[in-house]
């Protein structure tokens, strides 16, 4: 019997492994527990006499680890030629150009506007995707049966513990509910700047979209003013547009701010018969009392602005896009631009 390990490992030695199927085939012959060879030895120690046994056992275990090594072996050949095709590297050739990639141009456009924002004194906050319907909408005065509280228009979310939860969760429509936790966690005075992604129930085109970007901001202090704001905005978008830039300030309306107004920028276009067209870039207005009310604000004492842009409608401006939905379609022929 000791000589049978001699045989195998001759036997073992021998064996050309150039496939999967003979590399299964040779794991199951020598290492299969079933009817391999190895495995079968080990079945016999007991017929051994007694002192024969440990160089016996020791000598089966040696021959069990070379039979492995040479299946790890041919396994991990295999593996290579594989994924080079078959072929032999040419370590001659000259080697592939890697491609980088680069930051997506919403990125690049929030991130210069934080900058902007930075450089007049905003901090950065980013609260929620999720929110309640409380911070969504109750605390930032929107009435029970307002319109954006519709199915169309807002993502409602269903608690799978509880389906009839008296708060009901959101993925959130606009920036503005990190106003609320803003004022929640810290007391005035507050400069700061809320951007994220937030969700709307809209059709697509190539002017809208289910999901899109935001910038919040929000300024609450003694003596805060209308003009405030309006200084803020005219030196926000001359830094992302230009000193030349236009801007026109239209009333609005929104139930967390009072007084409103959204600001559009004019758009070049020489085929245009007007010359261009003016685009709304963001909302705006002065704190509404009944909001920080919710947060326990003193109205006797403070006012604030707030702010909502969207990232889209200055990435397009700022790059002449025409359409929201490439923004989203990930062509590497429209990201390699940027």
């Amino acid at each position: 019997m000791p000589d049978d390990i001699d045989e195998l490992r001759t036997q073992i030695e021998a064996e050309s492994i150039e496939s999967a199927e003979e590399a299964e085939a040779f794991r199951i012959k020598y290492l299969g527990r079933n009817q391999g060879a190895i495995p079968d030895l080990f079945d016999q120690i007991g017929e051994l006499p007694p002192e024969e046994r440990p160089e016996f056992g020791k000598r089966l275990n040696a021959l069990k680890e070379f039979a492995q090594e040479r299946l790890d072996e041919a396994k991990a050949r295999l593996e290579r030629e594989e994924q080079s095709g078959g072929a032999d590297v040419d370590l001659t050739l000259p080697g592939r150009r890697g491609f980088r990639g680069s930051t997506h141009p919403l990125t690049q456009t929030t991130e210069e506007i934080l900058r902007i924002l930075h450089g007049l004194g905003f901090s950065t906050y980013e609260g929620p995707e999720i929110e309640t319907d409380w911070h969504n909408f109750s605390a930032l005065n929107f009435p029970p049966d307002h319109p954006a509280r519709d199915m169309q228009d807002t993502f409602f979310l269903q608690d799978e513990d509880d389906a009839s939860a008296d708060a009901p969760t959101v993925l959130r429509t606009h920036t503005s509910p990190g106003q609320i936790r803003i004022m929640e966690e810290q007391a005035p005075p507050i400069r700061v700047a809320v951007p994220g992604r937030v969700y709307r129930n809209e059709a697509i085109s190539y002017k809208s979209f289910c999901l899109f970007h935001q910038v919040e901001l929000l300024y609450v202090d003694e003596d805060v003013t209308m003009a405030q704001l309006k200084q803020v905005l005219y030196s926000i978008a001359r830094a992302l547009f230009g000193d030349d830039v236009t801007l026109r300030f239209r009333p609005s309306y929104f139930p967390f701010t009072e007084p409103s107004a959204e600001v559009d920028v004019w758009w070049a276009d020489d085929e245009s018969e007007d010359g261009g067209q003016w685009m709304e870039i963001l909302g705006c207005g002065m704190v509404h009392p009944n909001v920080f009310d919710a947060v326990g604000v003193d109205t006797e004492r403070y006012t604030g602005y707030a702010v909502g842009m969207g990232v889209e409608r200055m990435a397009m401006l700022r790059h002449g896009i025409d359409d929201i939905r490439v923004f989203y379609e990930n062509d590497v022929r429209f990201l390699d631009q940027f």
